[in-house]
């Protein structure tokens, strides 16, 4: 009898683990994981479990910048180990590898518009599907170079769309005092994909083909394209004291009677965009010319790194292990903590906010200028190893500088504003990436061996040079003040 007692208790508990209901519903501005468990002669019980729904939204963020720098990490290891095999020329290579900052530069402006009168959302919805499908279609023959050039464009212009996107929708979600630490989170996400293609897409290269890192880049474009469709949302009208000077919770776009767009089911307002005032205003050229600074060298290590691992150094990837993945994770890291760093001098009051912007902002590309001075003076793979390490950890502190300045600027515009700004750093990516591909190519046909210092000074002091230029422009024209109303 006991025995037959256990063994209906257990059947009962089974259907009724069977019988529970378990779902997300979007509750106001708060996702809610709700579990409903019908209980024999009682009402169903509900548990839920609530999570602010900008938070989701951030770590969403997070995600798609982790995959998109995964993407371009990703296809850099690739195309170098397949032009390789076939012996193409350094300077060929580096065409290849800016094409993609030639459709990036074509859709920033247009990206930050989409935003501001489609919804961020979608356009970075569309986004991530059109560059998925691309990659998933698109074949790697570093032979067949006009495919190249069309798919790299292609991708180029679908991610174009994505950070002026993602810009308006933090700027929609995030409230002021939280707004350092987000978007730091948010871009962090560039750097740990960037090391965990380093880390992880050599081996596939090696093993599987340079094929297998297009599949895999579009599964989890597409994986991610269902996550954001499923789980994200247009931000609903807040309350939040601290947040109505951001229009946080509120379409970016200012209030106009006069012309009017059906958008996600209600009237979104169009208003005149002050394009006079973003392009003759000096605090916004402060945060162009350090976009392009840092993503002049980004891009350049981003890019060319792996070749001067393999050629200026006769060390492989693949022997590297995990080394190889250590500045980017240290961008990670020092990206986070500036943000940390930059809401807590802000909300103690021990710094303005104009102040904190300046002082991260010089600190990380001062520092960020004498490690790429240093990185060819040491002939040791750990030594460049740290170089490199310092210097991208710390212009990724300089991102809770002028980054972040963004949404203190212009919270309204914030999209239109990164979109001109990251126009600027996808010219930085043209430029040094083409350039640097230009100067090996000058230098081996000077005959000069490409595993000498001399090939690969300039290389690396042009973006240090840079970095101290852009440091003291930012400090003699930022603001942390609003000057968009």
């Amino acid at each position: 009898m006991v025995a037959k007692k256990t063994d209906s208790r257990e059947v009962e508990r089974e259907r009724r683990h069977s019988d529970q209901t378990r779902v997300w519903k979007l509750c106001g501005d708060c996702l809610t994981y709700l579990v409903e468990i019908p209980l024999v002669g009682v009402k169903t019980k509900t548990f839920e479990m609530r999570f602010p729904m900008r938070y989701s939204i951030i770590l969403l963020t997070f995600i798609c910048t982790s995959v998109c720098y995964l993407e371009r990490i990703g296809f850099s290891i690739a195309y170098t180990a397949a032009a390789n095999r076939i012996g193409v020329n350094q300077s060929s290579k580096g065409l290849i590898l800016s094409v993609f900052y030639y459709g990036y530069v074509v859709s920033q402006v247009p990206g930050g518009l989409a935003a501001q009168y489609v919804g961020g959302r979608r356009v970075l919805l569309f986004s991530f599907l059109l560059w998925s499908l691309t990659c998933a279609f698109a074949p790697l023959d570093a032979s067949k170079v006009n495919m190249m050039v069309v798919a790299r464009f292609l991708v180029g212009v679908a991610q174009g769309f994505i950070f002026p996107s993602i810009h308006t929708i933090l700027a929609q979600w995030v409230p002021p005092h939280e707004r350092s630490r987000s978007v730091s989170l948010t871009t962090s996400g560039m750097y740990l994909g960037a090391a965990g293609g380093m880390l992880v897409l050599p081996s596939l290269v090696k093993y599987k083909g340079p094929q297998s890192v297009f599949t895999v880049e579009s599964a989890l474009g597409l994986m991610w394209s269902f996550l954001w469709f499923r789980f994200s949302s247009d931000p609903v009208r807040s309350e939040h004291p601290k947040a109505a000077t951001a229009g946080f919770g509120e379409p970016n776009l200012p209030v106009s009677r006069e012309k009017k767009i059906p958008s996600s089911g209600n009237l979104r307002r169009f208003t005149k965009i002050p394009w006079k005032k973003i392009i003759f205003n000096l605090p916004i050229w402060a945060i162009v010319v350090n976009n392009f600074t840092f993503h002049y060298a980004l891009y350049v290590l981003m890019n060319w790194l792996p070749t001067y691992f393999e050629l200026g150094l006769q060390l492989s990837l693949q022997d590297m292990g995990s080394s190889k993945m250590i500045p980017y994770f240290n961008m990670f890291m020092f990206s986070n903590i500036g943000g940390i760093l930059a809401d807590h001098l802000i909300t103690r009051r021990f710094l303005s906010v104009t102040k904190t912007r300046k002082l991260l902002n010089t600190i990380g590309f001062v520092i960020a200028a004498l490690a790429l001075m240093a990185i060819p003076l040491f002939r040791n793979p750990s030594w460049t190893v740290i170089c490199s390490s310092i210097s991208l950890g710390f212009l990724a502190l300089g991102r809770a500088g002028f980054a972040v300045n963004h949404m203190d600027v212009a919270p309204r515009y914030a999209g239109i504003v990164m979109g001109v700004s990251n126009t600027a750093g996808t010219l930085a990516g043209i430029v040094g990436v083409g350039l640097t591909g230009r100067i090996l190519e000058a230098a081996k046909s000077a005959d000069m061996d490409l595993t000498s210092i001399e090939c690969w000074k300039n290389v690396f002091l042009i973006p240090a040079y840079l970095c101290i230029f852009s440091s003291f422009f930012f400090l003699l024209f930022a603001t942390g003040e609003k000057i968009f109303e």
